[in-house]
This record gives structure tokens, sequence and C-alpha cells, in this order.
């Protein structure tokens, strides 16, 4: 039922009593509607800028047709709604080089088909047009399958186990059965964690690797205050294998946080008003170098060998330039 007191639901229920009554007048219209005539005009001028072809007869009571012949498409936009649903879409690609996923490009297809020319011209334009800076981590391009994605939701929202066949970094793949406590999109990638009954213990997915799926009849209770967000970042911080990282800073957790994003690390606040910041690492010069961001003083608690680094890199900094500011470093905490 249209709720006739908003402008978009009585311009969709004059679109119905054109296609009832062809012919019927700007008076018989407005009274019908609740509006004045003035409206009316309004609305037709509204309903011609969607594509719809209406056709008013001459005179100041003529009545309105739709064009015959005309066949109404199975859904409307506005040009708004149309140009805004494309770039959406568009969005969807990390980078120039990055195709559009396939559904998503036969999705704009079909919307761009439906639509009166001038506006799927305007749509085309744009997504000729349509330029991304390049994505410097191409597999962060990877798309998920959008019925593995919907799956995965549904069972988190229904508290169902759910079935999956896995795809690791290497290639290998494992099926197992896992509880969903949530899904969530983070830095353009799309992670559900959960308990994984394989490993016996909660983990997080790159929701992309997930190559077959299946939801299960078996029930679960999730966590009580379960945190998508914190479960996901505190997961990606400190699953990466090599070195594990502590560190003090002598700033406020906010002051910090503009510095170092998540999944980078996890950031703590100490009662002494410092932060803590902690993660594991693979890669130990990238980390130095990151870290050497940070404009506050900091004490390294471990690992030895990031001391090594930073003083390493703060060495290659003064030869470039001496006036190059240096994070401080303070030997054990």
């Amino acid at each position: 039922m249209l709720d006739a007191t908003r402008p978009t639901s009585r311009v969709l229920a004059m679109l119905e009593l054109l296609q009832d009554r062809p012919g019927i007048t700007g008076p018989a219209l407005a009274n019908e509607l609740g509006v004045t005539t003035r409206t009316i005009r309004r609305y037709v001028v509204t309903l011609q800028d969607m594509g719809i072809p209406v056709e008013p007869a001459a005179g100041r009571t003529g009545g309105y047709w739709l064009r015959p012949g005309f066949r109404m498409p199975p859904l409307m936009f506005s040009a708004e709604e149309a140009i805004g649903l494309a770039v959406a879409l568009l969005n969807t690609r990390t980078s120039n080089s990055a195709t559009l996923p396939t559904p998503v490009a036969n999705a704009l297809g079909k919307i761009e088909r439906v639509l009166p020319r001038e506006l799927a011209d305007q749509i085309a334009t744009i997504r000729d047009g349509f330029r991304m800076a390049e994505n410097p981590w191409p597999e962060s391009d990877a798309f998920p399958d959008p019925m593995v994605l919907a799956t995965l939701i549904q069972g988190a929202m229904t508290h169902q186990r759910c079935w999956i066949r896995y795809g690791r970094a290497d290639g290998d793949q494992t099926a197992r059965e896992v509880e969903p406590y949530g899904v969530l999109a983070h830095y353009g990638r799309w992670y559900m964690h959960g308990w994984c009954h394989l490993r016996k213990g909660p983990r997080t997915f790159r929701v992309d690797r997930v190559r077959r799926i299946d939801l299960l009849p078996h029930r679960f209770d999730p966590p009580i205050g379960f945190d998508i967000e914190e479960a996901v970042t505190r997961s990606l911080a400190l699953t990466r294998s090599g070195w594990t990282v502590e560190i003090v800073v002598d700033a406020a957790v906010d002051d910090v946080a503009h510095f170092v994003m998540p999944p980078t690390a996890l950031l703590e606040a100490r009662p002494d008003g410092r932060t803590r910041l902690y993660c594991t690492t693979d890669n130990l010069d990238w980390f130095a170098w990151r870290i050497s961001e940070l404009p506050y003083p900091m004490t390294i608690v471990e690992p030895a060998e990031l001391r090594t680094k930073l003083n390493a890199l703060g060495e290659r900094l003064l030869g470039i330039d001496q006036g190059a500011p240096q994070p401080t470093v303070v030997a054990g905490a």
C-alpha cells in the first residue's frame, strides 16, 4: 500500500492512475491525490524525467495518457538514483586495471538496458570515464562470491553452522564446519570471524577464499557481547608469523591512532596515559619503517631486533638529511 502523504508515493500513485484510467484529467488526478493541479503538472515532468512518456492533451482540462505501446520496465529509477547506483557498482573496482566482478558487470549492464536512452548514455559516459588510482596491493582486488557472502551473513544472523571449502594462501583447500559470528568489510576485503570446528578455536576467514558453502541445520549461541570489528582487527594484527612486537609510546591512544591504523597493530591505553602497541609481523624492516613515522618517544619492549632495525633506518635517514627528525628509542623497558 502506497503512503499517499509522501511525494514519491504520490508520483507512483499517479502513474498507477494513468495506467488504469487513460485520459484522466488534471483536476481528477489532483482530487485523487489530494494536491493541486499545479503539483500534478510537476509530477508529469517528474515522470517524463524518469523516461515515462506521459502525454498531455491540449487545453486546461485536457487529460493525460501514457504513449501507446509503452511498456513499464520491471524497475524504475530516477536519474539521481540510477547514476548513484552506477557509481556505487563501479566503485567495487580497486584500480583502473581491475575489471568489474562478473555479477557486478552483469547487473550494471541490465540497469543500462532498461533505462531511457539519454540516461543510459550518461551512465555509459561515466563508466568509460571512471578512473581510480592503481592499487599497489593487487591481491586485495579479490571479490567474494555474492552467494557465499549472503550465506555467511545469513548464518551469522540466524546462528546456523556452515560447511565451507576454504582455499588457503598457499593454494591448499580444506573442508571445515564453522560457526559464523559475524561478517565485516575491512579495508577493501570481506572477513568472517567465528568458531572453526576443524581447528577447534576462533578463526578469521577471508570471504573471497571460500570456494563452496552450505548452510547446515545445526544452531549455535554466539559469544555474548561479540564485536565483529574488534575480533577481526585483533585477529589480523596478531596472526602473522615471525616476530611478536610490543612498544610503549609516550602519547595517548587517540594521538597514536592517527599514525597507526588497523590492522597494523593493536593499541591499548595504559594507566599512566601512555599507549601499549602490540602486534605480530613477518617483516621487521617494513615494520621499522612504518613505526618510524610516529612523532613520539617510544620504548621498544620486544623484539631486540627491532631496535637494531630502527637504528639502521635512522642512520640511513641521517645520511640523506642531517636535519631529519628521528624516533626516540629507549633500550629496554
